[in-house]
């Protein structure tokens, strides 16, 4: 904490590190859309800094747990869950009721938007250790595998519930269903990830990230069905 004090630049680097990533993919998944009839910036913006927000409580839950919690395994898991949950809470608050959502692809939309957010603070929080003790390089180099791994994560994993939502778009009654399907899976994914990537060894790099593109390419898969189910709506 010192060395953030007298070197603001590592905090600028952190916060550079952290924040930059998480616009690119933003910017990315909004061109993704290409829609004749986009997102209310201010609502896009909203969701991203309450997906930051979410992070001091996904971090004291985190901890809280530990009390009661000491397998590891378990651990991973149980942070998944916190987490998944807690950005679908952050993003009921904004999309349930709002007449700005009214086309299937609008749910994955606002789901993205929040947790990108939510993986910006995250890797702040995370990049200011690397920045600090181990240089510019280190920090630089953890930050590049964040861009590529921990936020696409967060997208992708929130964007399968709300990918969920928007397919029962015309299927009110089952609408409970496909967004318990989308929770189980993105807990799911999540939890993968942090198993091998946090708990295991070097080894599984290349496969873990090579599934998470597999899942990414679903996804625009899936954003594509959901434009051609939107069109008529224009």
């Amino acid at each position: 904490m010192t060395e953030l004090l007298t070197n603001p630049k590592i905090l600028l680097f952190a916060i550079l590190s952290g924040a930059v990533p998480a616009i690119f993919w933003l910017w990315f998944w909004l061109k993704e859309e290409n829609s004749e009839d986009p997102e209310p910036i201010s609502l896009i913006i909203m969701s991203f800094v309450l997906g930051g927000l979410l992070v001091f409580f996904a971090v004291w839950l985190e901890k809280y747990s530990l009390n009661f919690i000491q397998d590891k395994t378990v651990q991973t898991v149980v942070w998944a869950i916190i987490e998944e949950l807690l950005k679908f809470l952050g993003i009921a608050i904004i999309i349930f009721g709002n007449r700005n959502v009214n086309r299937p692809i609008d749910y994955p939309m606002y789901f993205i938007a929040t947790a990108l957010g939510f993986a910006a603070l995250e890797n702040f929080l995370y990049l200011l250790n690397p920045f600090s003790t181990s240089g510019t390089i280190v920090g630089m180099l953890t930050g590049n595998l964040r861009f590529l791994g921990s936020t696409l994560l967060h997208a992708m994993s929130s964007a399968m519930i709300g990918s969920a939502l928007g397919l029962s778009f015309y299927l009110k009654q089952y609408r409970a269903i496909y967004l318990l399907c989308g929770i189980i899976c993105a807990i799911i994914l999540h939890s993968v990830f942090n198993f091998f990537i946090m708990e295991g060894s070097g080894e599984n790099f290349l496969s873990v990230f090579g599934f998470l593109w597999v899942v990414t390419i679903i996804n625009i898969l899936i954003f594509e069905k959901l434009k051609r189910m939107g069109k008529h709506l224009a």
